[in-house]
């Protein structure tokens, strides 16, 4: 199951890096709430915006003498900071400060040259040419070149690669043989110089310039132990990252802080911050950003908390929409949900609507498509599911499923039970809860709830013991992450059952082309599709609320990559 990679439980934490700042707003206005656009039905949204501190010199004191030191709150993370092996996003935010890709994501989804300067793609789309900039050097000041390209490549071909990456996905030209243990090398892998690699693709794939263009591994120091199938050794780095960012790994105190010092290696040029922290001791991260003890810290987004940031005159407000989107899934392999009729039903059955204005009262979106309005790749030409219980009722009948006397139906003798996993109450779950058993009843469906934690949850729904689970995806920086799961050959307990022989080549054809408005026609095909035959039940799209001490300049976070981009960027305000 690959949820590490690609899901994480509906209403999780991890939401704190999401950003996206679509309409930017200057000054010390006061209001007494965000403003807001017109919601073709429901609450209307409240309009992402960005609105500077009032009052900047009233920070906290505790704040104030920390100096040249920046402090950002993260969950613990499982202490895997080797860049593709970790299972934990919260590692991922670790290794963005010290492992820059060689092509970025802007907060569109579209490329952009970090370590790279710049690239080629040849006509045919199975040439890739990346060109490194000049003098580039990892933290401990080693040359970075195109070898260290070529090592992260192979590394990630090996037969013994445990990570969730799956780098054949960018079809390199020799890559599934090396992969299974029948040739030496990758004929594909090309280093024409220190500054230049090469890669020859047996087909084209869009993912193919980000995937071949990520984080970068040092080969002298991450492959001194290499041989090929192999790579246990690779534990030992977890905890001795050495990378190419504008931080540079200092010490790692479990339970407290991960505590990073200024590259003078950085290629845009050492960073005005001295000492970047994230902070990982337990506690309310946003009294610890009433008390000084963050720069910058997450809040739930909902009108007490924009309020509350207002009061703050020391703090700048940020409220974004997400890229990710919630769900639930359905468990394709129950006889229930093989109809597509039936999960039309569960669709239109529930008032995601009346849950969304309750839960969120208007901080969140109801989602139309796989994908969020961030995206190139989002439309609003596919309408979402209307909340319409008697067209509902009518497709449970044609289905077979009949009204019993106690209004549960039925069909063959069974009731129409259905068996819904998600975590233990909180982050408004029980909202969801209580609204999903009213409204699933009212058109004969016996919801049966069952809440445990995280690992319990993954471990079950590994196990296909599930009808539905409520979900929540990561970050999205590139379409096709939404949708993935939904191919036959992708190999997930979330999804399973699922199979759509349209469905498997609308998602093949939108990887298949470089341009980005052929990709988004061939999305836009695919989520009418999924319209006629859902995998699952769309909730909403995200925004996320989050303040910076005015002390601190330089923060620009988006939905697509977060705060990492920025992280450079830091400064003390005069």
């Amino acid at each position: 199951m690959k949820v590490p990679k690609y899901y994480l439980i509906l209403f999780t934490a991890l939401i704190l890096f999401l950003a996206a700042c679509n309409t930017e707003m200057g000054g010390d206005e006061e209001s007494e709430a965000a403003p807001t656009e017109e919601g073709e039905q429901g609450l209307d949204v409240v309009e992402d915006t960005k609105i500077e501190a009032s009052d900047p010199d009233s920070s906290p004191e505790l704040a104030l003498n920390r100096g040249n030191t920046v402090v950002v709150g993260l969950q613990e993370p499982g202490g895997v900071f080797t860049p593709y092996f970790n299972t934990s996003g919260y590692d991922g935010n670790v290794q963005s400060v010290m492992f820059p890709p060689l092509v970025d994501i802007d907060e569109t989804g579209e490329p952009y040259p970090r370590l790279a300067e710049d690239w080629e793609i040849s006509d045919d789309e199975l040439t890739y040419t990346y060109h490194l900039r000049d003098d580039l050097k990892f933290d401990d000041g080693s040359a970075f070149t195109a070898e260290d390209v070529a090592f992260t490549i192979t590394l990630l071909h090996d037969p013994s690669y445990p990570g969730s990456t799956d780098i054949t996905e960018a079809n390199v030209v020799g890559g599934l043989d090396y992969k299974e243990g029948n040739a030496e090398e990758i004929e594909g892998i090309n280093v024409i110089d220190d500054q230049t690699i090469e890669f020859q693709l047996e087909e084209p794939n869009a993912r193919a310039l980000t995937m071949l263009g990520g984080q970068i591994l040092s080969e002298e120091y991450y492959g001194a132990d290499y041989s090929k199938g192999d790579l246990d050794y690779i534990s030992d780095y977890h905890l001795e990252p050495v990378g190419a960012g504008p931080f540079k790994f200092e010490a790692y105190n479990p339970g407290e802080e991960i505590r990073f010092t200024s590259n003078g290696h950085y290629y845009n040029g050492e960073p005005e911050i001295d000492t970047f922290i994230y902070r990982t001791s337990e506690g309310d991260s946003q009294q610890f950003f009433q008390t000084g003890e963050l720069d910058y810290s997450t809040f739930p987004a909902d009108q007490d908390n924009f309020e509350l940031l207002q009061s703050l005159g020391y703090a700048n407000i940020d409220l974004y929409t997400s890229s990710n989107y919630s769900y639930v899934a359905f468990n394709h392999e129950s006889e229930i949900f093989q109809d597509p009729n039936v999960r039309i039903a569960f669709n239109l059955g529930l008032d995601r609507q009346a849950y969304i204005d309750t839960r969120f009262q208007g901080y969140a979106e109801l989602a139309n498509v796989p994908v969020a309005p961030v995206s190139w790749a989002h439309t609003d030409e596919i309408e979402a599911f209307p909340y319409d219980p008697e067209e509902a009722k009518r497709l449970l009948e044609e289905a077979g499923w009949e009204e019993g006397s106690d209004g549960i139906r039925e069909k063959d003798g069974e009731k129409l039970r259905v068996y819904f996993f998600t975590t233990d109450g909180s982050g408004g779950n029980d909202i969801f809860v209580t609204l999903a058993q009213e409204n699933y009843r009212d058109i004969g469906v016996d919801l049966q709830i069952e809440q445990m934690d995280f690992n319990a949850l993954l471990s079950r729904v590994d196990n296909g013991d599930h009808d539905l689970v409520s979900f929540s995806t990561t970050m999205q920086p590139d379409p096709h992450i939404g949708v993935e799961a939904f191919h036959s050959e992708y190999n997930d307990s979330t999804f399973r059952g699922y199979d759509n022989p349209e469905v498997d080549e609308l998602i093949d054809a939108a990887v298949a082309v470089s341009d980005i408005d052929e990709r988004a026609e061939a999305y836009h095909e695919l989520y009418a599709k999924l319209q006629e035959d859902p995998p699952m039940i769309l909730l909403n799209y995200n925004k996320v609320l989050a303040g910076t001490n005015a002390r601190v300049e330089g923060f620009e976070p988006n939905g697509i990559r977060g705060i990492a981009p920025s992280l450079e960027l830091l400064r003390i305000a005069e």
